[in-house]
C-alpha cells in the first residue's frame, strides 16, 4: 500500500476509534435512554439524504449494494448499538469489534479464494483465546450477552468486507450512499416493533443534543468519510494488506473512553484484549501479497 494509502487507512481508524465514544454519548444522553435500532435508522438517514441525490449509483450489481447494506451497516451497526444500549463499554466495543479481522479472513478464504497462511491460521487461534480470556473476564462483572451481540456485529461486518471487495466498486464513497439506503426503513419498523410506538416517538419528538451530534459525527465522519475510504482500499488491495490498520481502532477507542467516559477495563479484558491483538497481528502483519485462487464459486476476470 501507497503512502498516501496507508495515510487514509490511519485516518480511518481514529476516526471510527472516536466513533465507538460518540455512540455512547447518542445513547445515553443525560435523563435519556435512545432505543438502539432507531438510532441506527437516524445515522444512516443522515448518510443517505441528501447525499443520494448528488452521488452516482455505484457500477455495481444491486445486489453488491443490498449485500453491503445488509451486513455492513445495517448487521453490524444493529448489532452494536443493541449491545452498548444494553451494557457493553465504548472502549471494549471498539477492541471485540476487531474479531472481524479474523472473521473476513476466514470468509475471504472461503468465498473469495484468499487462502490462509499457517501464520493467519495461528492469529486466528490466537484471537479466539484473547476472545475467551476477554468474555471469561466479562462475565465475572456484567453478563456477557453484550458482549456476544457486538461479537456477532464483528461477524457482520466481516461478511461486509468480502461483499464489498468482491464487488469491486470504484466509488467507494458511492457505495456506502446507496448501500446506506438499506438501513432506516426496515431498522425503524424493527424498532417499533422491540421498543414500542411510545418510546419511538417520544425520542423522535424529544431529541436530545447529544443524539443529534452524534448521528451527525456517526454519519458524516465514521460513515461518509471513514467507510468511503475502506471500500475503496478493499477493492484496491488484498483484505490482507487492508484489515492491518484496524488495529489501531482499539487503541483509539480505549484510550477515548477513558478519557472521556472514564471507562478502566478490567485486568482479565486488558489480558484478553491484548491476546487478541496479538492473535489479530499475527494473522495480518508481514502477511506476502500473493495472487488470491478464485474459488469454485465465484468467476472474477482480474483478481479481487
Amino acid at each position: 500500500m501507497n503512502l498516501r494509502h496507508s495515510f487514509l487507512a490511519v485516518l480511518v481508524a481514529f476516526l471510527w476509534g472516536i466513533n465507538f465514544v460518540a455512540i455512547d454519548l447518542g445513547l445515553h444522553p443525560a435523563g435519556h435512554d435512545v432505543p438502539p435500532l432507531l438510532f441506527v435508522a437516524f445515522r444512516f438517514l443522515l448518510v443517505v439524504f441528501p447525499w443520494i441525490f448528488f452521488i452516482r449509483k455505484p457500477d455495481v450489481g444491486w445486489k453488491a449494494i443490498i449485500g453491503v447494506g445488509l451486513f455492513m451497516s445495517a448487521g453490524q451497526f444493529g448489532l452494536l448499538y443493541l449491545g452498548m444500549a444494553l451494557g457493553m463499554p465504548a472502549g471494549l466495543a471498539s477492541l471485540v469489534l476487531q474479531a472481524q479481522v479474523l472473521f473476513t479472513i476466514l470468509l475471504a478464504s472461503r468465498l473469495l479464494g484468499e487462502k490462509p497462511t499457517r501464520k493467519q491460521l495461528l492469529g486466528v487461534v490466537l484471537g479466539v483465546a484473547g476472545l475467551g480470556v476477554v468474555a471469561l473476564g466479562r462475565s465475572v462483572v456484567a453478563p456477557v450477552l453484550p458482549l456476544m451481540i457486538v461479537l456477532a456485529a464483528a461477524l457482520s461486518w466481516a461478511v461486509g468486507n468480502v461483499v464489498a471487495r468482491h464487488s469491486r466498486a470504484k466509488s467507494g464513497l458511492g457505495l456506502v450512499v446507496w448501500s446506506g439506503a438499506v438501513v432506516p426503513l426496515p431498522l425503524a419498523a424493527l424498532s417499533l416493533l422491540v421498543d414500542g410506538p411510545d418510546a419511538v416517538f417520544s425520542t423522535v419528538v424529544d431529541l436530545q443534543p447529544a443524539t443529534v451530534l452524534s448521528a451527525v459525527y456517526t454519519a458524516v465522519f465514521a460513515s461518509l468519510v471513514g467507510y468511503g475510504i475502506w471500500n475503496r482500499l478493499l477493492t484496491l488491495y488484498p483484505s490482507s494488506e487492508v484489515v492491518p490498520f484496524t488495529l489501531l481502532v482499539p487503541v483509539v477507542g480505549m484510550t477515548a473512553a477513558w478519557l472521556v467516559l472514564n471507562e478502566v477495563p478490567t485486568p482479565a479484558e486488558v489480558l484478553g484484549g491484548l491476546i487478541l491483538l496479538l492473535g489479530v497481528a499475527t494473522a495480518v502483519l508481514g502477511v506476502p501479497r500473493k495472487p488470491p485462487i478464485v474459488g469454485p464459486a465465484l468467476r472474477v476476470k482480474s483478481p479481487l
